[in-house]
């Protein structure tokens, strides 16, 4: 059950970057800035794979999907919720096979479909960031205005308010500006996210600015992972007291991606 990202992370879904991620050859197509190093891709997803572990995470390894490099970023491909999962249509077509994909891999492990995403709507799962009550929810590049509709009527199933974030060209996902540290509380870039659509949080407000960015795990308990480039953060996520996991994302960051990016969360448990 997932019900808040605030809560304690007890289970997710990852794919280690053994052989697609880093044999990308039409690098615009799949939006990688540049071809990643495939041993230190794999030693650094390593570590966050331990990280997590070491937390208490169970981490569900699953192999790559052949011929997609960004099926390492396995939070865009579904959304888990309290109810099951929601099929999720990618915004970007190299991407589209990786929603069956994922529905496959979750459907093995027991996890009911409670919803679907269909054309002409999109949601990538970076555009979705759940909190006990809202869902925030980025109008970007990749989720468009029907896909909002779909997913609203979904979640307002489950007793969330939709609260719609229109993001600018500039930012890919939702999640590089806007993610919650603990409980009623988001590290965010108000330079972005509206001051309208953050009442009732608490924010901790930071620019976003190459690394600098809201792209974070959340583990639970007043622990994160943070990628070592995101100083910005870094500073101000210290200064909340909160224990931070520094981590290198340099091979990821070539795929316009943080932490958060390679990680389905699928159960969290509330904190204590």
């Amino acid at each position: 059950m997932l019900r808040s990202e605030a809560d304690r992370l007890t289970r997710v879904i990852v794919s280690t970057p053994v052989q697609e991620y880093t044999k990308a050859e039409n690098l615009k197509a799949h939006n990688i800035l540049e071809p990643a190093d495939k041993e230190t891709a794999v030693r650094q997803h390593d570590l966050i794979k331990e990280t997590m572990r070491l937390f208490g995470v169970q981490v569900i390894d699953v192999p790559e999907l052949e011929g997609h490099p960004n099926s390492v970023f396995t939070r865009d491909t579904a959304l888990c919720t309290p109810d099951g999962y929601v099929y999720l249509r990618p915004g970007i077509s190299t991407r589209e096979k990786e929603a069956d994909w994922m529905a496959a891999v979750l459907e093995d492990i027991g996890e009911p479909c409670v919803g679907r995403i269909m054309a002409p709507g999109s949601v990538d799962g970076g555009d979705v960031v759940l909190t006990s009550d809202v869902a925030f929810v980025g109008l970007s590049q990749r989720t468009n205005e029907e896909g909002i509709r779909q997913l609203t009527q979904i979640l307002g199933d489950m007793a969330y308010e939709v609260r719609t974030v229109p993001l600018p060209t500039t930012i890919l996902h939702l999640d590089k500006v806007l993610m919650p540290v603990r409980p009623g509380q988001l590290l965010v870039s108000q330079n972005v996210v509206s001051q309208k659509s953050l009442d009732g949080f608490e924010s901790i407000d930071i620019e976003c600015s190459g690394p600098s960015m809201s792209n974070i795990i959340c583990l639970g308990d007043g622990e994160i992972i943070v990628g070592a480039s995101n100083e910005g953060a870094i500073l101000k996520l210290e200064g909340e007291g909160l224990k931070l996991h520094v981590l290198s994302m340099s091979e990821f960051s070539k795929g316009d991606a943080g932490p958060n990016c390679l990680i389905m969360p699928l159960e969290r448990k509330a904190s204590r």
